[in-house]
């Protein structure tokens, strides 16, 4: 599963590259719930850009519910605020897609579920909303553990928005498999 954002392609009009790219999703979600399982944890999402793709991802495997506990699809401040707990201050001040936000996010998703782990994604997908600052294809990921401080990486992804959106759900689920890899004091 390393580098697994890389196997997946920028979707343009010649090259059409859905099946096989949600096999490889679907492939990697079952390894996080095998992973996940196996620690006897239970997973929640916090979704912004993506929409509930990764929960999509999730929900598609038989059994989930033994490893998966819920997803928040927060796509506006206020959503952000009142089912994450995400400060307005904070919004205000860094904007949706900043690192801030999403460990507000993740944190949200922890206290907020009865989940140990959890993702939590907020990005530009585009066609539109980006700056020169934050350019489309802009995303922060966060990923949390207990009570551990959380792990966040922002990453420049290519190609339209349901290809940014996708290459998005992958980069999650390879933080979420070197998280429940990690000795746990290494995390």
């Amino acid at each position: 599963m390393v580098h697994l954002a890389g196997r997946i392609r920028p979707r343009t009009p010649e090259v059409n590259t859905i099946s096989a790219d949600d096999q490889i999703l679907q492939a990697a979600g079952a390894e996080i719930g095998r992973l996940l399982l196996a620690r006897r944890m239970k997973l929640a999402a916090a979704e912004s850009c993506t929409g509930g793709w990764l929960s999509k991802v999730v929900t598609e495997i038989a059994g989930c519910s033994d490893w998966f506990d819920c997803s928040f699809v927060a796509y506006s401040y206020e959503a952000k605020e009142s089912m994450l707990g995400v400060s307005r201050v904070t919004l205000e001040e860094h904007g949706a897609v900043s690192q801030e936000t999403v460990v507000e996010m993740v944190r949200g998703a922890l206290s907020r579920s009865r989940a140990n782990v959890a993702v939590a994604i907020t990005g530009i997908a585009g066609p539109s909303g980006g700056t020169p600052g934050k350019p489309v294809g802009t995303v922060w990921i966060a990923w949390g553990r207990g009570h551990h401080p959380p792990v966040t990486r922002v990453v420049h992804l290519p190609g339209d928005r349901e290809s940014v959106r996708r290459q998005t759900v992958a980069v999650a689920f390879e933080g979420l498999q070197k998280i429940l890899t990690a000795p746990h004091e290494a995390f």
